[in-house]
């Protein structure tokens, strides 16, 4: 109980410009156009969410970040592709947490533990406090394992999902 309400008051305590002076307008700037690549060469969807303090009430019902993550590939609709190959990766700023969400047409290829294995490089960087370095390398990382698993897009694919990180 202690330990959860800490956590709730750090999120609470956290101003929203702590998250976005560590993400700022230059640094979205750089992943929504690693996207667009990674995109161009992969038939999928990647979605970028970086949140400072999750809501209240998740917090109250102690939700963890990947369910929060979960949440947000829910209500993003980054499940709702055309080809079930949607990816979301989740920063979650305060806890210092990054989740990997894939939907079901990339996850029976690319296994849990190899998203784990990226989202501990971008875990690095950041707690560094680099963190152009952390989304370069989580990006390169998702790029990597797409190549080995996924096919290049149709010639009439559509860009889906937005490319621009999401910052709540």
């Amino acid at each position: 109980m202690a330990a959860n309400l800490v956590r709730i008051l750090k999120h609470l305590a956290v101003p929203d410009w702590a998250v976005r002076r560590a993400f700022p307008v230059r640094l979205g700037d750089l992943v929504t156009a690693a996207v667009r690549s990674l995109e161009r060469a992969h038939d999928v969807e990647l979605r970028v969410v970086v949140e400072g303090g999750m809501p209240l009430d998740a917090l109250l019902r102690g939700q963890s970040s990947r369910d929060r993550a979960i949440e947000l590939f829910s209500r993003l609709r980054v499940w709702d592709t055309e080809q079930n190959t949607g990816v979301l990766i989740y920063v979650q700023f305060i806890d210092r947490k990054i989740e990997i969400v894939a939907d079901r047409g990339i996850n029976t290829k690319v296994q849990q533990v190899e998203w784990d294995a990226v989202c501990a490089q971008i875990v690095e960087e950041f707690r560094a406090g680099r963190y152009e370095d952390g989304a370069r390398a989580g990006i390169a990382g998702v790029t990597v394992l797409l190549d080995k698993y996924i096919a290049p897009p149709p010639e009439d694919d559509r860009d889906e999902l937005p490319d621009r990180p999401l910052v709540l």
